[in-house]
C-alpha cells in the first residue's frame, strides 16, 4: 500500500513538474520588436513610440538610418552623425540593443532577412504614413504579415523642434498628461540606504546625446543619479529665448534617459539644506560654475561628448536655406496628417 502511494506522489510530482517546466517555458519565449528610422534630433515622441513598441514584445531592437542612405531619401544629410544618432538611440531606456547602418529604405530582401534570419518577430512604426518615392518603406513587412502599427505622440516632432530652432515654428502643442509621466516613470525606484546619491540639474532643452554622456559620467559619481529640471520661468529668465520645450516635455526627455534614476520637478536653481537632506544627497554635479549651496559636495564633470545645444543650433543656422525648404513642406504634410487624424476623431 505505501508503495501504491508513493507511486502516486512520484507520478503527481512529475506531472506537476512538466507543467511548471511548459510554464517557464511559455513565459520565457522572446518576442523581439524591431522599430527603426533616423531620429535625427530624437525626442520624447521618439522614446514614447519605443516605450509603446516594446510593449508589444519582450526585447527592442532599433535600427538606425545611415546618413548616406537617409541623404538619398530626403536629398540632405541628418544634423547629427550616425554615431551621434546611434549614441542617443542607445541612451534610451526603452531600447534593448541597437543596429547601425540600416538603410532608410528596407526593400522586401533585408526585410526577410530580419524576420528569417535575425530573430525578429514583428517590425513595428507609427500610424503615420512613411512613404519615399511613392513607396512604403514597410510594405514588405506588411505583405507579410509581420508589421504593426502604434499611435503616434502627437505635438511633438523633429520638424517641430527643427522648425522652432529656426524660428519659424507654428506646430500643435504637446497635450501632455499625468499617465504618460506615469508611463515614462516604470522601473524608477528609490535609494537604498546604503547609495551615494547624486544630484544635477539643469534645463536639458533639446535633450541629445551630449546631455545622456554628460549625465552616465555624472551617474558614475555615485549609485544613483537624481536629475532636477529647472522650471520654464527659472530658464527664461537665463537664457534668452529658450527653452524650446516647456517642463513637461523636458522632463520626459530625461525620464527616458537610462542613466536616471528620478528626476526631481521644477528644480530650484539654487541648492538648498533641504533638498540635501530630503534626497541625502552626498554630490552635486556640475558641468560649468557649482550651483550656488553646493558647498563642498560640488564635483564638476566633463561631458565626454563635444556636443552641445549651441552646437546643434549652429548646425542648424549653418544650413538655414535647405531646411527652411525642406520644413516647409514637412510642416504641411504634418499639418495634412493632422487635418486627417481631427476630421476621423470628428
Amino acid at each position: 500500500m505505501a508503495s501504491l502511494v508513493q507511486d502516486a506522489l512520484d507520478y503527481a510530482g512529475e506531472q506537476t513538474q512538466k507543467a511548471l517546466e511548459a510554464l517557464g517555458s511559455t513565459t520565457k519565449k522572446e518576442t523581439t520588436v524591431w522599430m527603426d528610422g533616423a531620429f535625427d534630433v530624437m525626442h520624447f515622441g521618439h522614446a514614447n513610440a519605443f516605450r509603446q513598441g516594446r510593449t508589444l514584445g519582450t526585447r527592442l531592437v532599433v535600427g538606425v538610418n545611415s546618413s548616406s542612405t537617409i541623404e538619398r531619401a530626403k536629398g540632405a544629410p541628418p544634423l547629427l552623425t550616425d554615431e551621434e544618432r546611434c549614441a542617443a538611440v542607445k541612451a534610451c531606456r526603452f531600447v534593448d540593443d541597437v543596429v547601425p547602418n540600416v538603410p532608410y529604405v528596407m526593400n522586401e530582401a533585408y526585410v526577410r532577412d530580419l524576420l528569417e534570419n535575425k530573430g525578429i518577430d514583428y517590425i513595428v512604426h507609427g500610424d503615420d504614413p512613411c512613404i519615399v518615392d511613392g513607396k512604403d518603406v514597410y510594405q514588405a513587412a506588411k505583405d507579410l504579415g509581420r508589421y504593426k502599427t502604434i499611435p503616434r505622440t502627437e505635438g511633438v516632432s523633429t520638424t517641430d523642434l527643427v522648425g522652432k530652432l529656426l524660428g519659424t515654428c507654428t506646430s500643435r502643442a504637446f497635450l501632455g498628461t499625468a499617465r504618460i509621466q506615469r508611463d515614462f516613470s516604470g522601473g524608477l525606484r528609490a535609494p537604498k540606504p546604503d547609495e551615494r546619491v547624486v544630484y544635477v540639474a539643469g534645463a536639458w532643452d533639446l535633450f541629445h546625446p551630449g546631455h545622456s554622456k554628460f549625465l552616465e559620467a555624472c551617474r558614475a559619481c555615485g549609485d544613483y543619479l537624481l536629475v532636477g529640471v529647472h522650471g520654464d520661468e527659472c530658464v527664461k529668465e537665463r537664457r534668452h529665448r529658450l527653452p524650446l520645450m516647456n517642463l513637461q516635455e523636458r522632463v520626459l526627455s530625461v525620464l527616458a534617459c537610462r542613466h536616471v534614476d528620478d528626476v526631481l520637478i521644477d528644480a530650484p536653481l539654487n541648492i538648498t539644506p533641504e533638498l540635501l537632506s530630503t534626497f541625502r544627497v552626498s554630490t552635486v554635479c556640475h558641468g560649468g560654475a557649482a550651483p550656488a549651496g553646493a558647498g563642498a559636495k560640488a564635483r564638476k564633470v566633463a561631458s565626454p561628448s563635444p556636443l552641445n545645444s549651441s552646437m546643434l543650433a549652429a548646425r542648424v543656422e549653418s544650413r538655414r536655406e535647405q531646411l527652411l525648404k525642406r520644413h516647409r513642406k514637412k510642416a504641411a504634410a504634418e499639418a495634412e496628417w493632422y487635418a486627417g487624424k481631427d476630421a476621423a476623431r470628428a
